[in-house]
């Protein structure tokens, strides 16, 4: 067996929030024979397996009774180019922001707007994650998984994946997937979005006229820097709730109320709020109990201030959600994963 076993391990490093709960056993892969040595190895000791990346998109409420497999294959492949198009694949356990930045180095476009999100290659797809305007989807051009229920490989195209708003088919059936690899659809000749205001307005200070990739995303990164508190600072998930998508008269009944509503009108007719100018209205920004608390600067962050325990974060959260519901009618849904 190549896998390094470790027993009773704490999680504190290996989750955003630095919730300090412990896994039964803990094991990294950082190949496809070590996943399935931890598939093997879970059932032979009769315990679930839970796979993480970079423990950015988790609430741990409490000890982890399963083998705990963290994705630390590495490796950045281009396996097509033909001057213009490229097309690039990454390993399951590549940090997403230093891809990010790799591509940019090599004079690639498309991952831009996506700058600065925690985790990792292979937890990408999982929420479909987006920033500013772009979406993993808008770049993906497939993905290797494995079926934990067969063990046999998987290739995914862009339509099997069913991506929607931080959702695809590997979260509504969490558990059987295991994303190994995936490949992205990039451009020596991007074509920048630049629908966001701040990013725009950013550029504009700058006194950047025609700006780059490079410089798009070097706007986002002090954006996100500037309202989004570094987790290795304090402890964070990044966005926790989603913004709710509600129907066209229920968003004008609310502009009715409130005008200066933050609303975003959908191809399909709904609106997408911001679920932060809902909790900001609420006057939870800057909240704190014990520990667990909500950012000074974006009431979408929920923050540890130090020892707060998930289960303490989770409470706060639901008391959020309640508020927001009875304030406004708007369910709000966490994004993180409940562990």
């Amino acid at each position: 067996m190549s896998l390094v076993l470790h027993e009773n391990l704490s999680l504190k490093p290996y989750n955003t929030f630095g919730v300090d709960v412990k896994a039964r056993l803990f094991a990294a892969a950082h190949d496809d024979a070590e996943v399935r040595e931890g598939i093997t190895l879970a059932a032979e000791r009769g315990l679930p397996l839970l796979v993480i990346g970079g423990g950015s998109n988790l609430l741990l409420t409490g000890d982890v009774n399963a083998l705990v497999l963290r994705m630390a294959s590495r490796g950045i492949r281009v396996l097509a180019d033909d001057g213009v198009k490229v097309l690039l694949e990454a390993e399951a356990g590549e940090p997403w922001h230093p891809l990010v930045i790799w591509t940019l180095e090599q004079g690639l476009g498309g991952l831009e707007n996506l700058s600065l999100i925690p985790g990792t290659v292979g937890a990408a797809p999982m929420q479909n994650i987006g920033a500013y305007g772009v979406e993993l989807k808008d770049v993906f051009a497939g993905l290797t998984a494995l079926d934990r229920e067969t063990g046999e490989l998987r290739e995914f195209s862009l339509e099997d994946c069913q991506f929607a708003y931080r959702d695809s088919l590997f979260k509504r059936e969490a558990g059987r997937w295991l994303i190994l690899r995936v490949r992205f659809n990039l451009s020596r000749q991007p074509d920048l979005r630049l629908d966001y205001g701040p990013v725009r307005q950013h550029l504009q200070e700058e006194g950047i006229t025609a700006p780059t990739a490079k410089d798009v995303s070097r706007a986002i990164c002090a954006i996100r820097r500037e309202k989004l508190p570094d987790p290795m600072e304090l402890g964070n998930a990044g966005s926790f709730f989603k913004n709710p998508l509600v129907s066209a008269e229920q968003a004008q009944r609310l502009r009715s109320e409130h005008e200066d509503l933050v609303a975003y009108p959908q191809a399909d007719g709904q609106v997408k709020l911001a679920a932060g100018w809902l909790i900001d209205r609420a006057g939870w920004k800057g909240f704190r109990d014990g520990d667990a608390g909500v950012h000074r600067l974006q009431a979408l962050v929920l923050v540890n201030y130090g020892s707060a325990t998930g289960s303490q974060l989770h409470d706060l959260a639901q008391r959020i959600r309640a508020d927001i519901a009875t304030r406004f009618g708007v369910e709000l849904e966490m994004e993180p994963n409940l562990i």
